[in-house]
């Protein structure tokens, strides 16, 4: 296949998934994973149902497919992005926000993945060590601030890594002050802190058998685990709520990454964190199927959370601007349908037929011979 227009996950997953489960007869797929890759599959397929337009004045007829709605799915997953990133920005006060990652030890890892409860208490212990620290700078006043948890499941090269992205604001609002302005967040202090709660509270989840691990990740990590916390500019606030939400709404690998799929092996790239050198990896069709359904995460589980400010009303909420104007707010919400944002990226609309009039809706059907007249 030389064609990169072929080079898909939905192609891939079409080519192999049936082999696969035959193939593997005893891994163990939860059923999250089977429900939403046989959506992936049949996302934009006729039987599955669709919208029938109609030009009244030549005649001319569009059907427009129902599509899957899965956030594993690289093109309803982006819709899903954008909505995010929206409804992100619509919380967000317009002030400056540290971009923040909180990493586990590859000792840890395989916990979360067995156990995926867990990963609540990975969005758990990141709001404790927040929200304790800035409540510490002054007791009389118990600062909050407004940071934003977003979870990623995978490293770059999509094995399983969990950790935590935030937005968090260089300021808080107190008892009495509207808003302090804090610059400085300690690495130190946000390291060992993260550390000890997480350890605790993972503790406190598993039983004393997770004592021994415990006592030996304190000694082998003194400085506490890994936290990201480099300043960063106020322009590149909205770049960091895509960059934090871009993989909340579909697979963990943008398909622009994948240079070859010959039918049995795919080929895809990296830029490896320790050095920044682009890596190319050719695996087999199944190890890539493999590396990515781990990722899909249970029904309804939330990827992003919301914390401090930005979880409830604080007294002075109403003297904190937002970043998003309310105009701009009007104005997602008028072209968010299909139709509008196929007008704004391609500028054509889906509706117009050729001989100049538009087409209107007249019917929808749906799956098993079942339709609903719209007219």
């Amino acid at each position: 296949m030389s064609n990169q227009s072929t080079f898909t996950i939905k192609q891939i997953l079409k080519d192999h998934w049936s082999n696969f489960l035959k193939s593997n007869p005893n891994l163990q797929i939860r059923p999250v994973v089977l429900k939403e890759v046989d959506k992936v599959i049949n996302c934009g397929d006729f039987s599955l149902g669709y919208a029938l337009y109609l030009c009244s004045h030549c005649n001319s007829i569009l059907h427009v497919p129902f599509r899957c709605k899965s956030r594993f799915c690289n093109t309803c997953g982006m819709q899903y992005v954008h909505e995010r990133a929206f409804n992100l920005s619509r919380k967000l006060i317009n002030c400056k926000h540290r971009h923040l990652v909180f990493t586990i030890p590859v000792e840890l890892r395989s916990f979360f993945r067995k156990d995926r409860s867990l990963l609540n208490i990975l969005f758990q212990a990141v709001a404790e060590t927040l929200l304790s620290w800035f409540a510490s700078l002054n007791k009389k006043e118990h600062f909050i601030p407004g940071f934003v948890s977003t979870l990623h499941t995978f490293g770059r090269d999509l094995k399983w890594n969990p950790h935590i992205h935030c937005l968090v604001t260089e300021g808080a609002s107190g008892d009495s002050s509207v808003w302090r302005h804090f610059k400085h967040l300690p690495y130190p202090m946000l390291r060992r802190r993260f550390q000890t709660i997480l350890l605790n509270l993972m503790e406190k989840s598993l039983g004393t058998s997770f004592y021994h691990l415990k006592t030996s990740l304190f000694y082998s990590y003194k400085d506490g685990f890994y936290v990201y916390a480099k300043p960063n500019p106020l322009s590149d606030t909205r770049k960091a709520i895509q960059y934090v939400v871009r993989y909340t709404g579909r697979p963990a690998m943008a398909q622009s990454r994948i240079l070859n799929y010959d039918g049995s092996t795919v080929t895809f790239w990296y830029q490896r964190h320790e050095d920044n050198k682009k890596v190319i990896e050719c695996i087999s069709a199944f190890d890539f199927i493999k590396r990515l359904i781990v990722h899909i995460h249970e029904p309804q589980f939330k990827t992003v959370r919301y914390y401090g400010l930005y979880a409830r009303k604080h007294k002075f909420s109403h003297l904190l601007f937002k970043m998003l104007s309310e105009s701009k707010r009007k104005f997602h919400s008028r072209y968010s349908h299909w139709r509008e944002r196929i007008l704004l990226s391609f500028n054509r609309d889906p509706l117009k037929c050729q001989c100049g009039h538009f087409m209107e809706l007249v019917d929808i059907f749906y799956p098993l011979n079942l339709s609903y007249n719209s007219s």
